[in-house]
């Protein structure tokens, strides 16, 4: 079968092989529901409570803190909603390169009588710290920026702006998913009171993801039920997913500064390779995941390209793939003030575990080959 080079690892990554080998019994002779108190439940709690040892270390974070959803989305929606549940309206606020899953709950908000605002980035996408200043004089009750963007790769200064949160008396989380194995993470460090976490972002399943709630914060669950994770995820715990996320953290957390360094070599070889074809390289001078390129070549349609160098076997992505059906170009880049013509034609590449210098060399190869093309089509369009 043929398989394109796969260059999207900030969408979703492989399944980690020791992460499938250790999910397989929950496939098969070990099938307890972990409330049940027989040995079959016994087996299956023991197996959840090793995960949440697992997730709470490659973070810096205490077991109990840790509360397993089914993915980054709903941990995001979990803190955000839970957190406005137990409040008096007041005012929500959300950086302007959020993900959708946190921009849209934070603006639900508005109809429970909370104000919404999104907080500016410069050109770069980083957080404008005089717009945030003024922000704080207003006293947020809850703020929410990223840690690292999905789409740019931008990493934000995340405990500079909960210290300032904190100081106002407002609640600060951070959406961490793309951040997890690619970066250290310590959620003391950060001193956010909520970190959301991915499993299927660091080669574990699809499915499966954690919010980490410092224990002083209380939260209102989405769902009521059976009181599962300590009342704030009720529902019959999905064993083998959780025992697969668990496994990835403990191999993203090993060999981390290793994988960076390998990814940030592979970044420079490739951004090096996009300037001398006259590439727009976004964010390239703020702080960025090692892993991730998002650039752009004036007059190329991103859209239209991405589909060529997939039929010439190579896997990249136009944006964010959670927002890949919206034909509008990039909120993200939009809010850092790039003219939307040069949005649309925003491609990002995403290096993994298996990404190389052949990969990097092929696909600038058939990027140059496939540009000409394009440019030669729009030449006569004109």
């Amino acid at each position: 079968m043929f398989a394109p080079v796969y260059l999207d690892h900030n969408a979703t990554t492989p399944l980690h092989a020791a992460v499938r080998e250790a999910m397989l019994p929950w496939l098969g002779e070990r099938y307890g529901n972990a409330s049940s108190r027989h040995e079959y439940g016994r087996a299956a709690r023991k197996a959840i409570d090793e995960a949440r040892a697992q997730v709470a270390a490659a973070v810096n974070a205490h077991p109990t803190e840790v509360i397993f959803t089914s993915g980054g989305s709903e941990a995001n929606n979990l803190f955000i909603k839970g957190a406005a549940a137990v409040q008096k309206p007041g005012l929500v606020a959300v950086s302007a390169v959020e993900h959708p899953c946190v921009r849209e709950p934070a603006r639900q908000l508005v109809k429970s009588g909370w104000r919404f605002a999104e907080i500016a980035v410069d050109i770069e996408g980083r957080i404008d710290i005089p717009a945030f200043a003024r922000l704080m004089a207003d006293k947020p009750k809850l703020v929410s920026v990223m840690l690292a963007n999905n789409e740019t790769g931008v990493l934000q200064d995340i405990p500079a702006l909960a210290a300032q949160v904190r100081a106002g008396g407002g609640w600060m989380h951070c959406d961490a998913v793309q951040a997890l194995g690619k970066i250290p993470l310590d959620f003391r460090g950060l001193g956010v009171h909520g970190l959301s976490l991915s499993a299927h972002k660091i080669q574990g399943p699809l499915g499966a993801g954690a919010l980490i709630v410092d224990k002083r914060v209380e939260l209102a669950p989405l769902s009521a039920g059976g009181g599962q994770e300590r009342n704030l995820r009720s529902g019959t715990e999905n064993v083998m997913a959780i025992v697969g996320f668990g496994k990835a953290c403990e191999l993203a957390a090993a060999g981390i500064e290793e994988r960076a360094r390998r990814h940030g070599a592979l970044r420079e070889r490739l951004e090096t390779g996009l300037a001398q074809m006259g590439a727009q390289i976004f964010s390239a001078a703020a702080p960025r995941l090692p892993n991730t390129s998002f650039f752009a070549l004036a007059g190329i349609d991103g859209e239209t390209l991405v589909g060529k160098l997939d039929r010439a076997g190579f896997a990249v992505a136009s944006g964010s793939a959670c927002s890949s059906a919206n034909p509008e170009p990039s909120h993200t880049l939009m809010a850092m003030g790039v003219e939307a013509g040069l949005a649309r034609a925003a491609i990002r590449v995403s290096l993994g575990a298996g990404s190389s210098e052949q990969d990097i060399d092929g696909f600038l190869k058939t990027l140059g080959e496939n540009l000409a093309s394009l440019r030669t089509l729009a030449a006569v369009a004109v």
